[in-house]
């Protein structure tokens, strides 16, 4: 293992928050180079396409395993699988020195993208589809709640297929992080009081008074995504890619008069190789979101600094010691 990355849901299970039975070992957006290899796997000789797997590959792990007979799994939707497992959330994952992975869940990373970053593209894949969830199109006006991993590796994405972004949050250094990464304007959100008159002209400016045609709730927060409901143009998307336990209250009226899409986004359906190749082409300014690394012996650091908010975090790496892939365990 190089790197390991960790997110909201790590803490959660840390603090014995989430739907996990402990005790677990964590970590499910992890980045590596193989070590040994089965030579009796047909996958060793047909790898990705690309010739094969060799030790000494460097790879991106998928967490996610699916049953391949639900009715999701059936229709493709293999993201939404109901009886779905994942590395580090479910079973044990990658927060360790050396891990058995499938070959199917390996993903080659390009040889430019340096391998501290690889992680990254499992976040990078939600974001990616909540994205394709909302069909995004060129030119497209796109509202992005939440300035969060998510939704600012979503704006990396909606600018690299075209759209004119938005990003809102109540955070000015996430706000300022989301400008770095491309965002073509920031709006500071004030709980109460979002949009402001001011916000408001410059959205109906922007828009023609239609109101953006597509917004990606990262939140999880229900104020937020009934202003999304509300501030979407007639005919639009709200995509809802934040998860939380709270009750969202809409009118029956606002959904099929204004006929909108509202639509929920999980996991990804298998994109993180596509997610390894937007990471390789914005790798300069997505390098920013990765704000603090640790040592796998400084772990207990790295889960305190997470849940603090006054620690400044978009993304906590924990790097594992370098070692020579060729060298040492010889295993099949």
């Amino acid at each position: 293992m190089a790197s390991v990355t960790l997110c909201g849901t790590d803490a959660h299970i840390w603090d014995d928050d989430y739907a996990t039975e402990l005790p677990i070992i964590q970590g499910h957006e992890a980045a590596g180079t193989i070590v040994a290899l089965d030579p009796s796997d047909t996958d060793v000789h047909a790898g990705s396409g690309t010739g094969g797997w060799a030790v000494g590959d460097r790879v991106a792990i998928s967490p996610m395993f699916y049953c391949g007979q639900c009715h999701a799994c059936s229709i493709g939707r293999v993201n939404a699988c109901r009886h779905m497992s994942v590395y580090g959330c479910y079973e044990d994952g990658s927060l360790v020195t050396e891990q058995a992975v499938p070959l199917e869940k390996l993903y080659r990373v390009p040889d430019g993208l340096e391998l501290s970053l690889a992680p990254m593209s499992e976040p990078a894949s939600i974001a990616m589809q909540a994205v394709n969830r909302g069909r995004a199109q060129a030119g497209e006006k796109v509202l992005v709640s939440g300035a969060g991993p998510i939704g600012l590796l979503a704006t990396v994405y909606l600018k690299d297929l075209g759209c004119d972004v938005t990003v809102s949050d109540m955070n000015p250094a996430r706000l300022a992080l989301a400008t770095a990464l491309g965002a073509d304007r920031t709006f500071t959100v004030t709980p109460g009081d979002f949009p402001t008159a001011a916000q408001r002209t410059e959205l109906d400016q922007l828009t023609r008074g239609d109101g953006p045609s597509l917004v990606i709730d990262a939140t999880g927060a229900p104020a937020s995504v009934a202003t999304g409901v509300e501030l979407v143009a007639t005919a639009g998307r709200v995509v809802c890619v934040g998860i939380s336990d709270a009750e969202l209250r809409l009118t029956l009226r606002t959904l099929p008069v204004k006929e909108i899409d509202l639509l929920g986004s999980r996991n990804s359906q298998n994109l993180i190789g596509q997610a390894l190749e937007l990471l390789d082409r914005h790798q300069d300014s997505i390098g920013a979101l990765l704000t603090h690394r640790f040592v796998f012996e400084d772990l207990d650091a790295a889960f305190e600094t997470l849940v603090d908010p006054t620690a400044g975090v978009g993304k906590i790496a924990i790097d594992f010691p370098a070692e020579d892939p060729t060298e040492g365990d010889t295993r099949p």
